[in-house]
């Protein structure tokens, strides 16, 4: 900290008049409270007067600098005063002092000590006095000081304009702006956003990163950052605002390679090797993104922003549901468990309202992704015809079979490229027409359409769907078992990846067919790789460095959270030993889960939703044991950390 980081020109008041030692106080305590730090004036006053009880702050040559600390001062500050003839303020040699220097501390710190030292050193300088003495103007008087204080301390002085020149150059803008998302938006959003900035710290790049996180988004770009930048880098997995980013370079990638490839991206963007991106009209970035990323790419983030914006619906409906049944007497009546109490009809009312949500709103997005804003109404009422299985053959919908998931999947995808194909149509209409083609024939015509569609193939999913729950709900015992441990270890092959995804996906489908094993045996093995690596972390130490065994124990909270990415920096070091001992202790964990008969009506929460879990008391056992068997195989297989 530097002298003049604290003085400013209004605190310094040169020439004054005061015939006492408290009036000279009194004029530097006004000068202070220029300064906005001071709470009470008349606080700090006292605590200033108290230190001179003690002794006196003045020093020989004219000079004082009395100073304090107190709660009333909410940030450090300096204030300076000449006076045109001296007052005796209790200096040792007897002469009045003239040259004042005036400190107001914190209680917490101390600050004023190393300010207090730097000024002392420097007024020990007859050539320094004088030029403040000499002083015409407070600019001056500061302009003395700034150049004294760099001669005396000039590794002070570097490191403070580097500082600066860092503001500026923040204030002017970044020179790499990223957006990271991930479907759920929990853990891979984040580790990408913090790898990017560091990747831009390592390289002297100055990087913002917004996050779309299950929390919406945040650390938003502003309009002025985003013409001031270099480029932009989108690493997601869902689509994401990129309208804003037209005439830009832009780079589109996983939300993976946003983590293991910040610094490739980060240098791709600075060397100006990347294309411009194009945003026409209201076209979805799928359009400009098409030449960049695969057909399969773009249907998997498609299939992404729907499962992520269903996942509230789902996790609070279902906890809400399962709370119901938790509250509710079976024995009053079994057929309407979960509704025969008061309290637990509450519950399972609004929990299965939030339920009825979760098909229209995954069908909506995912048209929403598709074809933006006009694709999202078209989506929902295609999602709602898909719940409800309306057909050409049973148009009231009486004793119709749903078509369920599936389904709904389908008319997200049929409803977003049915408006995408719409809004090509529209374009040869007359420029007149341009503002009532959102209002109207979008909606009318992609809503009609999307009706007829899902008329004619509800029979056929309504069908589909009933094969698939029945064959779930014949399942003997072992082939339960082996579906739980498929299922689980599906969740560790990848950690967040396709692989993870499908078999997500696949469980929280399978929560809207009222199969709720596979979901419990899908969280579970989620919740296997970071407990088995942390628990690898602990007792066997050899086999991991000091700063993975720092790691490991954070594993334990992402790990009992359902947060499987934990593992990642562990099985992207070693992903021959760590990936297989993960996804066998997952399959076990998922296979007991099965073999205990485990259910789970929400798809995320980790320990927070045991208390909902059916046979919680096994699904404990079933991750115990999984992550012992994880964990001993690592200890196994992993080679000490000296010796790789």
């Amino acid at each position: 900290m530097r002298i003049i980081d604290l003085l400013s020109e209004d605190r310094i008041l040169l020439g004054a008049s005061a015939q006492t030692k408290e009036q000279a106080i009194d004029q530097m305590v006004e000068l202070q409270a220029k300064s906005g730090s001071l709470k009470d004036k008349e606080v700090y006053k006292q605590a200033i007067l108290a230190r001179e009880q003690m002794s006196s702050t003045a020093n020989q040559a004219g000079i004082a600098v009395p100073h304090a600390k107190s709660d009333t001062v909410t940030a450090p500050s300096l204030c300076a005063m000449t006076l045109e003839k001296g007052v005796d303020y209790g200096a040792m040699d007897g002469q009045p002092s003239d040259l004042f220097f005036m400190i107001a501390a914190p209680v917490d710190g101390d600050l004023h000590l190393e300010i207090l030292s730097h000024l002392m050193v420097l007024l020990m300088d007859p050539a320094f006095v004088a030029a403040l003495r000499g002083a015409k103007s407070p600019k001056e008087l500061i302009a003395a000081i700034d150049r004294f204080e760099k001669e005396k301390y000039p590794e002070e002085a570097a490191a403070t304009s580097a500082a600066v020149a860092a503001d500026v150059q923040k204030q002017e803008g970044y020179q790499v702006l990223a957006v990271t998302a991930c479907p759920t938006g929990i853990a891979h959003t984040y580790m990408a956003a913090e790898a990017l900035e560091k990747a831009g710290a390592e390289l002297g790049v100055t990087v913002k990163v917004e996050t779309n996180g299950s929390g919406g988004v945040k650390n938003r770009l502003t309009a002025e950052e985003i013409a001031n930048a270099d480029g932009i880098i989108v690493a997601a997995d869902k689509n994401v605002e990129t309208a804003r980013f037209a005439g830009k370079k832009v780079i589109f990638v996983p939300v993976s390679d946003g983590i293991h490839k910040a610094a490739e991206l980060i240098q791709k963007i600075e060397s100006g090797d990347v294309a411009v991106y194009e945003h026409e009209g209201a076209k979805e970035a799928v359009a400009a993104e098409a030449g960049s990323e695969s057909f399969g790419r773009q249907l998997y983030k498609h299939l992404m922003n729907g499962v992520s914006h269903m996942l509230p619906f789902v996790i609070g409906g279902g906890i809400l549901i399962a709370i119901a049944f938790l509250l509710d007497d079976y024995s009053i009546n079994p057929a309407n468990f979960g509704t025969n109490t008061p309290l637990a009809a509450f519950f399972k009312t609004v929990g299965d309202t939030a339920f009825n949500f979760m098909l229209p709103i995954l069908a909506g997005y995912i048209a929403y992704s598709i074809a933006d804003r006009p694709g999202l109404a078209v989506g929902i009422v295609g999602g709602y015809l898909a719940k409800v299985g309306n057909s050409f053959t049973n148009i009231s919908g009486e004793n119709a079979i749903s078509g369920g998931f599936l389904a709904a999947l389908l008319a997200g995808f049929v409803a977003g490229y049915l408006v995408l194909g719409i809004k090509k149509l529209a374009d040869k209409l007359p420029e007149s027409m341009e503002g009532i083609k959102p209002v109207l024939i979008y909606p009318l015509f992609g809503v009609f359409l999307i009706g007829v569609f899902m008329f004619a193939v509800n029979p056929i999913m309504g069908a589909i769907n009933s094969g698939i729950v029945n064959l779930l709900n014949s399942m003997g015992g072992t082939s339960k078992i082996l579906l739980g441990c498929i299922v689980a270890g599906m969740m560790s092959i990848d950690m967040g990846g396709p692989f993870n995804k499908a078999a997500y996906v696949f469980g929280t489908a399978s929560i809207a067919s009222g199969n709720y094993d596979i979901m419990a045996a899908v969280m579970i093995g989620g919740m296997i790789p970071p407990l088995a690596i942390a628990l690898a972390t602990t007792f066997f130490k050899k086999k991991f460095t000091a700063e993975e065994r720092k790691s490991g124990v954070v594993n334990y909270i992402m790990g009992l959270c359902f947060i499987t990415e934990g593992a990642i920096p562990f099985a992207a070091s070693d992903p021959l030993r760590v990936i297989p001992s993960c996804v066998v202790g997952s399959a076990v964990a998922g296979g007991l889960s099965m073999l205990f008969g485990c259910t789970l009506r929400a798809p995320h929460g980790g320990i927070f939703v045991f208390p909902v879990v059916g046979n919680v008391f096994g699904y404990l056992i079933a991750l115990v044991v999984g992550s012992i068997v994880g964990m001993l195989m690592l200890g196994l297989f992993k080679k000490d950390a000296a010796a790789k």
